[in-house]
């Protein structure tokens, strides 16, 4: 394909590898340029695992002009930063989740970006996956009849447990489980129903250090803080009337998601929104239960589709799916369950957005354009 979409990756750190893998094998409009991270190594390293021609210095991938897109894949405390950063050098950007970690922060991102006419997109972007735009589909031709309620559960090992390099940052906001794993529900949630119009909630925090007890983690037996909640909870009132429950926690083992859809002539269990695929299960009235079929590729892990979407959009000047005002509802929300629990009174949500477009059906290969 001609008129390739550069992009800039910054941030090489665990997730980078899946998005380097697809933003380089998966979608054909797609070409990385360069990738920076303030660990140099990791940024060399990473460059040549997925034949990226350039590791360099953040700077360095900001001033080159042929990048069009930053793809920031920092830690959540420095997303808005960086987002900021590639804004002010012309670039569009695309962020890991959770947008930001407060409101300003993110209208701040939101504006600049306006008053420079970019774009600015953010993960989740596992609805755009064959198991949630299967279940959209679903649910828009009238199989569960009409939604009334939703239910979502995640539940997880404690952080402190994992052998994951930077568990600390999961202790911490921005990697509880609401503001960690709440986006890909609420996400997949609003991609169903529309935006949400109140929220009430309360979290709870079992204790405020943690040992680590993972013998093959390099901070076996030392005592860590723990300074956000790891149980959250949630319920969701959204424009068209219907009722979700949410249920975020990483105090419990292994790894146990559910999201569950409600309707008027069935109910239908829904892929994990963490994940592209998975099984889809309708229970209808009449008793029967089934598991449906794929209306929609991008079933495998596809992380990087949103940027890919954002790309295939700036090329035809379309809207985007994963978008920045759609993180920003998302992040309305999650902080919205954390007022709702500290005031004991529901938050309204004041951040606006639009249910994202559907995928259309029969797209060949990994097109995300008919």
């Amino acid at each position: 394909m001609t008129n390739k979409v550069k992009i800039g990756v910054i941030g090489c750190g665990q997730i980078s590898g899946i998005y380097l893998k697809n933003c380089t094998e998966m979608f054909e409009l797609l070409e990385v340029a360069a990738c920076a991270d303030i660990v140099p190594e990791l940024a060399a390293r990473q460059a040549e695992a997925y034949g990226v021609p350039r590791a360099c210095t953040v700077d360095e991938l900001l001033a080159d002009p042929d990048i069009e897109i930053v793809l920031n894949l920092t830690a959540p405390k420095v997303h808005a930063s960086v987002n900021l950063q590639a804004l002010k050098a012309g670039k569009h950007v695309y962020t890991e989740k959770p947008f930001a970690l407060a409101r300003e922060e993110a209208d701040e991102v939101l504006a600049l970006a306006e008053a420079k006419g970019l774009r600015v997109g953010c993960a989740p972007d596992t609805f755009l996956g064959g198991g949630l735009q299967t279940s959209l589909k679903l649910i828009d031709d009238g199989w569960i009849g009409t939604p009334y309620g939703a239910s979502g559960t995640i539940l997880m090992g404690n952080p402190a447990d994992s052998g994951h390099p930077n568990f600390h940052n999961f202790l911490t906001l921005g990697g509880d489980p609401m503001m960690d794993m709440g986006p890909y529900y609420i996400t997949a949630l609003v991609a169903m129903f529309g935006p949400v119009r109140r929220v009430t909630g309360t979290v709870a925090q079992l204790r405020r250090e943690a040992k680590v007890t993972n013998p093959q983690s390099p901070r076996y037996g030392e005592t860590v803080p723990v300074t956000a909640p790891m149980n959250a909870a949630a319920v969701l009132d959204f424009d068209n009337g219907v009722i979700a429950t949410l249920h975020t926690a990483k105090e419990s083992y292994g790894y146990m998601p559910r999201l569950e859809v409600y309707g008027t002539e069935g109910i239908l269990i829904v892929p994990d929104p963490n994940m592209f695929g998975g099984p889809i299960v309708l229970k209808q009235r009449n008793g029967r239960t089934s598991e449906m079929p794929y209306s929609h590729g991008f079933t495998d892990n596809s992380r990087g589709i949103g940027v890919a979407d954002m790309a295939h959009a700036i090329r035809s000047g379309r809207p985007h799916r994963a978008s920045g005002k759609l993180a920003r509802h998302v992040l309305d929300v999650m902080l919205g369950v954390f007022d709702a629990a500290a005031s004991g009174r529901a938050s309204e949500i004041a951040a606006k957005t639009e249910r994202p477009a559907p995928l259309p059906l029969g797209l060949p290969g990994h097109r995300l354009d008919e």
